[in-house]
């Protein structure tokens, strides 16, 4: 898998939602933020956020003493991977069984509405 593809695990995904709202940051300042709502340690982050690097899923700038980390992808990048992830690993490549599990009995009106919406859009664009 490309280097910079690589789908994140869950801990990963945590640090990457803090990251796109805080970025460019430090570990100091990631710690800080995550720690908010979790328990986690600053060498935890610290070594997640390593690994991550090594994987590509952050950049690190290292020209100043504090190393600096950005997310390598956006939020919408990173969710086009996650989804193509678990289409592919849970739904044999089929994207209408995605949706089919995902609307299930739960979908409202509205939702069902700008669904539709959506999809008359799309056909409108592959013609």
């Amino acid at each position: 898998m490309n280097k910079n593809k690589r789908v994140p695990t869950s801990a990963e995904l945590n640090i990457l939602n803090v990251l796109w709202r805080i970025q460019p940051a430090t570990v100091r300042k990631l710690h800080d933020h995550i720690s908010e709502t979790q328990k986690i340690g600053y060498t935890t982050v610290l070594k997640m956020l390593q690994i991550m690097h090594e994987k590509g899923l952050v950049t690190r700038d290292e020209s100043t003493r504090a190393h600096v980390y950005s997310a390598a992808n956006s939020v919408e990048q990173t969710q086009s991977s996650l989804l193509s992830d678990i289409v592919n690993k849970a739904f044999g490549g089929s994207r209408f069984d995605l949706v089919m599990r995902a609307l299930g009995d739960e979908a409202s009106s509205k939702e069902i509405n700008e669904i539709r919406t959506l999809l008359d859009s799309l056909e409108k664009n592959n013609k």
